[in-house]
């Protein structure tokens, strides 16, 4: 990938593609191509086909997707497994109809086993079942990896798919109706300071565990990964570490300041135990993170304060 070539990131304005999108003009490539959502329906097959065909990119960052909590997928099941099966569909296809060089498909951790051994191999994927609150969105992540592989056996296309730990960071969704835990948690604890609550309420025990993963790291992870992974296997990113969602509620609540009490809401469900990622394949490329939790949270929660609406 070189500084000149034609980079197309569907999904630019979302948390991950607005990340990529910095990081690599910070590193010199800025002939990228970027569509508003309301100029190109990516789930509009047809449409998908005729963008690539005009545009000609050479690498492809595929980070568009429907993404969201427990609560989010929980309720909208068919919308999670419609939409990121049909975007996914098009863009692999059309990079393939088009020549693009080489694309980055984004998968999820919620992709492994419910109850999978502790770290995570890329070999554990499809050896389990899949936590049942997330199962549409995970299974749709999977067909988009299998899929690459498909294309990389028949084709000999250059497709390499990337399984994020949970990512978090500006521009997440915050809104507590749709959002991951950490986004959620973040905007109710800021919620609850302002009005003054004695107390906040978290959903389940606490006792899960979640390897939050700042998206600016998940940027250059996956500009590295573009640079110098070619394997057809999928590759884990991550930060290596993890915090129960107990002790993740306290960092919080110490960060925004909130003075009130947390109490656990065991008629919630916990989701998924446990989701740390083995990043051994990731960390002897040479790539490790370098923002450590305290120091991404409470930037994201500057960059909060700075853009609620």
């Amino acid at each position: 990938m070189e500084n000149d070539s034609r980079i197309y990131i569907p999904g630019h304005e979302s948390m991950i593609g607005t990340a990529i999108l910095k990081c690599l003009q910070e590193n010199g490539h800025f002939n990228t191509i970027v569509v508003p959502s309301d100029k190109l329906d990516i789930s509009n097959q047809e449409k998908v086909k005729e963008f690539f065909k005009a545009e000609k990119p050479e690498y492809v960052f595929m980070t568009a997707g429907k993404v969201g909590g427990i609560v989010d997928n929980s309720t909208h099941p068919a919308e999670f497994i419609y939409y990121n099966m049909i975007v996914e569909s098009n863009i692999i296809h059309s990079s393939w109809l088009s020549g693009v060089n080489k694309l980055l498909f984004l998968g999820s951790s919620c992709a492994y086993p419910r109850d999978c051994p502790q770290p995570m191999k890329e070999e554990y994927l499809l050896t389990g079942k899949l936590e049942p609150t997330s199962e549409p969105y995970a299974i749709a992540k999977i067909a988009g990896m299998k899929m690459c592989q498909a294309y990389n056996a028949q084709y000999k296309t250059n497709y390499i798919s990337v399984i994020p730990a949970d990512v978090y960071g500006p521009n997440d969704d915050f809104n507590p109706a749709t959002a991951h835990v950490f986004p959620a948690l973040l905007a109710r604890f800021h919620a609850a300071k302002h009005d003054k609550d004695p107390d906040i309420a978290v959903w389940g025990s606490g006792s899960p565990k979640r390897e939050l993963f700042h998206v600016d790291d998940l940027a250059e992870a996956c500009i590295f990964l573009m640079q110098y992974y070619d394997d057809t296997a999928v590759i884990n990113a991550g930060c290596g570490e993890d915090i129960s969602i107990k002790d993740m509620a306290y960092m919080i609540k110490n960060i925004v300041g909130f003075e009130g009490s947390i109490k656990f809401d065991l008629s919630k469900p916990d989701g998924m135990p446990r989701k740390l990622l083995d990043i051994g394949k990731l960390r002897n490329m040479g790539w490790t993170p370098r923002i450590s939790l305290r120091q991404g949270i409470s930037g994201t929660y500057e960059w909060y304060l700075n853009h609620q609406a």
